[in-house]
């Protein structure tokens, strides 16, 4: 892999690598592994959103019957389980859309009904 550079940048990334004890090479390529473990570690954030907001998704259809002293037929509760699984990821996603609203107002920015942030 390479890449082009003018002198001026090139001096700049040499000074900073040089800064960590390392040269060029080795601190672009030490960046470029960071920036891949970030990427994965927001793919496995997102996917532990989104499971928990399927267990949110549960307790809220089955705690009200329990709590009710109700019990649920086996076919109901595969029913609610088939249901969280179809509904979990378009819910994490919609709350993820709310919250980014929310803090796009709090700064004072507009509100965009289409803001859409990266979910699996």
């Amino acid at each position: 892999m390479s890449t082009r550079v003018t002198e001026a940048e090139y001096a700049a990334l040499q000074e900073q690598a040089w800064s960590t004890g390392k040269t060029v090479c080795d601190w672009a390529r030490e960046c470029i592994a960071q920036q891949l473990e970030k990427g994965s570690q927001t793919n496995l954030e997102a996917h532990l959103f989104t499971e928990l907001v399927g267990i949110q998704l549960l307790l809220m259809n089955t705690l009200g019957p329990i709590l009710r002293g109700e019990r649920m037929a086996a076919e109901e509760v595969e029913v609610v389980f088939r249901q969280v699984q179809t509904r979990k990821a378009g819910k994490a996603q919609e709350i993820l859309n709310k919250r980014l609203t929310r803090e796009l107002e709090a700064r004072g920015g507009t509100h965009s009904q289409n803001a859409r942030t990266a979910m699996p």
